[in-house]
């Protein structure tokens, strides 16, 4: 008996994309847009960092529907036959089967929902042609191709700051951290004896990303004169009112 339908094919038909994700709800961007084919599951552009090595496949919309590129589709399955479409200067597929109630005449029309086609295609979608191939030939295999890296096409985002959600989440919103155990030694020469002593950590947030500077406490001082003048650097004048005459 032939394969029925692969499990990434599965998950084409039965995740649900265009939706907030659960795990990154507070982002800006979080609507689930790729299938992860290696975990079977959607995902937003938060969670690609930790699917990089897996094979991903940008799910687009169309006319409020989900399209997937035709190249990236090739890798995967034969798509001869399914009519294409064009945007933003890249052909697509549709994903499921849109059937179409009114009647039409002439011309080819899909082998599974009835609808309207251009010669000479006769599937409107991938779900129409892979029910086609299993009603007819009841394997799925021969149509089926090898794909072992599938990536994002360059045009995809991705957040720039992703990379350092796990370090802000660890810093828990402290500016400063105090440690009682020794983190650092000096010594004058080869004789003398090491000092160890307390270490603070200043963590400071900037917009290019997450800047953890290690200080000694004995430098405490110094660092808060250092940002006093650099805030006050970056205050505009004080106005000066004009003399009276």
């Amino acid at each position: 008996m032939g394969i029925q339908k692969p499990s990434w094919l599965e998950a084409l038909y039965m995740e649900k994309f265009f939706v907030p994700c659960s795990i990154h709800e507070s982002a800006k961007k979080n609507e689930k847009n790729v299938c992860c084919l290696d975990c079977c599951i959607s995902i937003c552009p938060h969670c690609v960092i930790s699917h990089r090595f897996h094979r991903l496949l940008q799910i687009r919309r169309y006319v409020y529907h989900e399209v997937v590129r035709l190249e990236d589709l090739e890798n995967l399955i034969d798509c001869s036959n399914i009519q294409a479409y064009t945007i933003n200067n890249a052909k697509v597929v549709f994903i499921k089967k849109r059937p179409q109630n009114r009647q039409f005449k002439g011309g080819n029309y899909c082998t599974s929902c009835d609808r309207s086609l251009q010669e000479p295609y006769i599937h409107c979608s991938l779900g129409c042609k892979v029910e086609f191939v299993l009603m007819h030939n009841k394997d799925l295999s021969p149509f089926l191709r090898k794909c072992t890296t599938l990536q994002l096409s360059p045009d995809f985002f991705i957040p720039q700051d992703m990379a350092d959600d796990d370090m802000a989440n660890e810093t828990a919103h402290s500016t400063v951290v105090d440690n009682d155990e020794p983190c650092g030694s000096s010594s004058s020469g080869s004789g003398s004896e090491n000092m160890s002593f307390p270490c603070t950590e200043f963590v400071r947030k900037k917009r290019s990303g997450m800047h953890v500077c290690g200080r000694t406490a004995n430098n405490y001082k110094d660092i808060i004169e250092e940002d006093m003048a650099t805030s006050m650097s970056r205050r505009k004048g004080i106005p000066q009112r004009s003399p009276l005459c």
